[in-house]
């Protein structure tokens, strides 16, 4: 290749690795904002999982997809640099390769090899520059996977403080909570909507932070918040009957913190634009629930 050549492949790999490690950093270090592979990747996955009646699988298929992306432009990225240094800048174990297929191949096949650092040892570095740039890609692959556990283990302990609220919720349907909610003292009653505020206050945050967390959809609808949240308006509207002060409080309070969560659930996946009633049924109908 000529040096235009050269220079352009090189600087066309610089830039998708760093739109890859933008993608990365606007995905996981900054709350509220989704990178252009998650945007790519969760909505259709959910849609056609939903169409297949495979919702369940959506968010951890949809994980796995994005993780891949980012490594498949990032190997790209490399192989971009490489391809227009072979075969003068490797040392080859076998015949070099001729022909700009063949140097293609070759360069996506050492990117592919140092980006998973198996380091197979058949194609060594020869310039000066490349003998540095190859264990930056083996870094590069292991902060990858890195970032990748890291999501994962992050996005779990969300998903079970969703899973315990709902629980909770259906316990509480099914122990009957609505009808002894008049018989309850203020105390008692203060303590359990406080305790359900705090809840639904852990789930907006966590939705906040990791919006991936709304496509995962539970087979159990007993651990479903989208099939459960409705039962907690419920109890609002119950013990908004009281008439202690401290309960009109706390049913405030809870009442505001359930509004927050539709108008952040709403604008960011449904687009109901309206009352918080229909944003609930509309959010358990998205989870394939009534």
């Amino acid at each position: 290749m000529d040096d235009v050549a050269t220079w352009s492949m090189t600087i066309a790999g610089c830039l998708v690795l760093v739109w890859v490690l933008y993608d990365i950093f606007r995905t996981l270090a900054r709350p509220g904002t989704q990178g252009l592979v998650s945007k790519a990747v969760l909505r259709p996955t959910w849609k056609l999982s939903r169409q297949r009646r495979r919702a369940a699988l959506a968010g951890p298929i949809a994980m796995l997809g994005i993780i891949a992306v980012w490594g498949m432009f990032a190997a790209l990225g490399w192989s971009l640099i490489y391809w227009p240094q072979i075969p003068s800048g490797f040392t080859f174990t076998s015949t070099p390769p001729e022909g700009l297929v063949q140097t293609w191949v070759e360069a996506a096949y050492i990117s592919l090899v140092n980006i998973s650092t198996l380091g197979l040892g058949d194609v060594v570095p020869r310039s000066g520059w490349l003998r540095l740039v190859s264990p930056l890609e083996a870094l590069f692959g292991l902060a990858l996977l890195t970032v990748a556990l890291s999501w994962v283990m992050q996005v779990y302990p969300a998903l079970t403080r969703r899973r315990a609220l709902a629980v909770r919720l259906d316990l509480l349907r099914r122990a009957g909570a609505y009808d002894s909610i008049p018989d309850l003292d203020p105390a008692s009653l203060v303590q359990l909507l406080e305790s359900i505020t705090a809840s639904v206050i852990d789930v907006r945050v966590d939705l906040h932070e990791y919006a991936e967390i709304y496509f995962f959809r539970e087979d159990d609808t007993g651990a479903s918040l989208p099939a459960n949240i409705g039962f907690a308006v419920t109890l609002l509207e119950a013990a908004a009957k009281s008439t202690s002060p401290a309960v009109l409080l706390a049913v405030r309070v809870l009442g505001t913190a359930l509004d927050d969560l539709a108008r952040s659930v709403d604008a960011k996946f449904l687009d109901v634009s309206g009352t918080r009633d229909e944003v609930v049924i509309a959010y358990a109908a998205d989870h394939g629930h009534t």
